[in-house]
């Protein structure tokens, strides 16, 4: 016997509208969920008709969520957050989970050595790995609760996000070992201004800082080739296809030792890479351990010149003013 203002939800409605809400496109939605379109407008509007308010905005094909859609997305969203993160801890305290970490980071590069270290201890752990050079899109995963933990440059900076400074780290210009700037230790930026550069895609956030350091230089780089990789950055710069950016720990993990790193002086080149999880989301044991590990892993980083690191090749001879 139904009861008048009783309403019978359950959790596959929810998740249903929240996959929904997020395309605000059925068969997106319908595709994802491996279920028919049909069947899946009808279960939204059973929700609907259950709350007795229109969770959406109708117009042709196409759906919007309207106000009420929207304030009930942010308590479906905390119930489903929660029922995972129970889901979690109970097996978790069972000791059935035996670890699985969601992690991204803005270079992948600095992880290999970080996790050959912590699986050695931990052979039982097993990681997924997101690479978005997006600091929006990181945010996004951390609040929907798809990522555990994030090593992001720069460090996310948004309410309800936790973040720990691990390393402020110095960001090069890199020359082949050939170039007139070889001989040098280091130089101005705007010294720079006619070279062509190799370069990360637009959207990186590591190329989004160093073209606002070239403007600040006065100029705007002419980017030659961009890549999404910094190996084949690496090996453009080494065969003289131009100069490019590098920062310590690109360097340590990609930079090809016939490239040669020079310190720039002005204007100040470095940034922060920060640890990054959402502040109440439950980590698991696994995920909180290697939270520690990476903490533990950068304090104790050896960090010599850059400079020191590289084979001494046949130098150009260094302009004439520079002492």
């Amino acid at each position: 016997m139904e009861h008048k203002g009783v309403i019978c939800m359950d959790l596959l409605q929810l998740r249903y509208f929240q996959v929904v809400a997020r395309h605000e496109h059925m068969t997106r939605a319908a595709r994802e969920l491996s279920i028919a379109q049909p069947s899946l407008s009808h279960t939204i509007t059973h929700l609907e008709e259950e709350l007795g308010v229109p969770l959406f905005t109708r117009k042709g094909r196409n759906i919007y969520l309207n106000q009420f859609g929207r304030a009930f997305m942010l308590r479906v969203t905390r119930i489903l957050d929660e029922i995972e993160d129970a889901k979690r801890e109970l097996a978790d305290l069972s000791g059935a989970e035996r670890g699985r970490i969601a992690l991204a980071a803005v270079n992948i590069s600095m992880l290999p050595e970080i996790l050959k270290v912590f699986l050695t201890d931990h052979p039982h752990v097993s990681f997924r790995l997101f690479h978005h050079h997006s600091p929006r899109r990181i945010y996004q995963l951390l609040e929907s609760g798809e990522l555990d933990l994030c090593v992001a440059s720069p460090p996310i900076q948004q309410e309800g996000i936790i973040t720990i400074p691990l390393i402020t780290e110095e960001i090069f210009l890199v020359v082949p070992h050939d170039h007139p700037f070889a001989a040098r230790r280091s130089i101005a930026l705007a010294e720079a201004a006619h070279e062509h550069f190799i370069s990360l895609r637009s959207g990186y956030s590591l190329r989004d800082m160093t073209d606002e350091l070239c403007r600040q230089a006065g100029f705007e780089p002419d980017i030659l080739v961009e890549s999404e990789e910094p190996s084949a950055i690496s090996r453009l710069v080494s065969t003289g296809f131009g100069v490019a950016f590098g920062s310590e720990l690109n360097w340590r993990n990609s930079f090809d030792t016939r490239a040669v790193p020079l310190h720039i002086t002005d204007p100040v080149c470095q940034r922060t890479i920060g640890l990054c999880w959402r502040e109440g989301h439950y980590l698991s044991q696994a995920a909180c351990d290697f939270r520690d590990a990476i903490i533990a892993y950068f304090a104790c980083l050896p960090r010599p010149d850059i400079r020191d690191t590289i084979h001494d090749f046949p130098q150009a001879e260094p302009i004439a003013d520079v002492k």
